[in-house]
């Protein structure tokens, strides 16, 4: 029998505060984009009055759909707002991050929007902008520090992994083996999405996972294991992803494999790629992080902040995740939904 999935992702709510505060706070509204605050405001000691100037988008590589979306969606609204704006990736590498940052710095930024490059390796770079004055504004991915980020803005990864692994298990109808995908193990978000997978998985005896695999986000990474294990355990009736990327290395690996309408492969991020999957039937679901109106939040942040002083919101922000899967797929646009 089908179990409520309301209890299990509610207890990794509350033991994910640890890991990403931003899961853990007041209610989020995807559609508008409005928040609850849970602390008070961050504000600053200034702010100049007027927008203007250099705001600073750094993400990991935009070769990967939705990092370029949040990058391009910051970009859009920094120029609409009046600013100029400078878009680079470090590439997951703490080092270029650092100088990435370093160059902010010398060009006085106005601010710095970042996705950034480790949870623990990326404190002390917001720290040096932090103390030189400028802003850094945080998506997709917090630190483990609060107090130097004007903001922590991020999606409710454990309510959206809460919803993929529901319907990963209605998929598998409740029963069947299963590999896990995990994702790269400094990003917090891969231990938050894995135990919100687990609060519900786990809720049924009859479904077992027979393989953990970590393949740090990375499309080939993800073929190249599920290939592997395919070949030593034949019995697998589902994969589960912590991102689209990985899920797609997934799908085609099961396709080499001849396995596919044999093995039920989820996902999560919501990339443009993964919806098409879905709607080609190979994919079942993924949980859409909304990528785009993350990135449009922070530069309207910014823009508050440099302005009066204060973002108005709490540091740390969450904004919920929506399922897409068959009953959706037509209306998806990029990282959300049409009415």
């Amino acid at each position: 029998m089908k179990k409520s999935v309301k209890a299990g992702v509610i207890g990794v709510l509350a033991a994910g505060l640890s890991l990403m505060g931003g899961c853990s706070g007041g209610g989020s509204n995807a559609a508008t984009g409005s928040t609850t605050p849970t602390t008070a405001a961050t504000t600053g000691a200034t702010g100049t009055g007027a927008a203007g100037g250099l705001i600073a988008i750094i993400t990991p590589a935009h070769s990967n759909t939705f990092f370029k979306a949040e990058a391009d969606a910051a970009v859009a609204k920094a120029t609409a707002l009046g600013y100029e704006t400078q878009s680079d990736s470090h590439d997951d590498d703490p080092n270029k991050q650092s100088q990435l940052i370093d160059s902010a710095i010398a060009k006085k930024a106005a601010a710095i929007v970042l996705d950034n490059a480790g949870a623990d390796a990326s404190i002390g770079a917001i720290k040096k902008a932090n103390d030189a004055g400028i802003p850094v504004f945080l998506i997709d991915r917090e630190i483990n520090e609060t107090g130097i980020a004007k903001a922590q803005i991020v999606s409710n990864n454990a309510q959206g992994a809460g919803l993929a692994g529901e319907a990963f298990v209605k998929g598998m109808n409740g029963k069947g083996n299963y590999i896990e995908l995990v994702g790269r193990e400094t990003d917090t978000n891969a231990q938050v999405r894995s135990d919100a997978y687990h609060s519900v998985i786990d809720q049924y005896a009859d479904m077992k996972m027979v393989a953990q695999e970590t393949a740090n986000w990375d499309q080939q990474e993800a073929f190249t294991k599920i290939e592997t294990l395919l070949q030593s355990n034949s019995d697998v009736q589902g994969i589960i992803s912590g991102n689209d990327t990985m899920a797609m290395g997934a799908v085609a690996a099961v396709k080499a494999a001849g396995l596919e309408g044999k093995i039920t492969v989820v996902g999560f991020d919501g990339a443009p790629d993964a919806v098409d999957a879905i709607k080609a039937g190979t994919l079942l679901a993924t949980g859409m992080q909304p990528a785009v109106h993350i990135a449009e939040l922070a530069v309207e942040q910014a823009d508050q902040y440099i302005k009066t002083g204060s973002t108005g919101q709490p540091e740390k922000q969450s904004i919920d995740c929506v399922l897409i899967d068959s009953s959706n797929a037509a209306k998806y646009t990029l990282f959300g939904l049409s009415a």
